[in-house]
């Protein structure tokens, strides 16, 4: 199976890399994987990829889609780091 891998921003603020995986669920019940996420923080004009939950040994977590206001491709580079960090 292909891996997805998308920046997405949440409705709390949070903007994080992960692989997603759109699932069926029973109505109501989270609808997105989320395998390997980290958060995006930005610091000194660039982007630092920080455990999204550390509290937490999880690697695949659920979450709703309508707590995603958006989906997107991330750069080349940001992607290539993305990829080095979870190998």
């Amino acid at each position: 199976m292909e891996q997805i891998i998308k920046c997405l921003l949440l409705k709390n603020g949070d903007i994080i890399i992960s692989q997603i995986m759109e699932v069926d669920t029973e109505l109501g019940g989270p609808d997105c994987k989320l395998i390997k996420p980290f958060k995006m923080v930005v610091s000194s004009d660039e982007y630092k990829l920080e455990t999204w939950l550390d509290f937490t040994s999880q690697n695949e977590m659920m979450i709703h889609s309508d707590s995603i206001l958006t989906i997107v491709t991330p750069t080349p580079a940001l992607l290539s780091e993305y990829v080095d960090l979870i190998a």
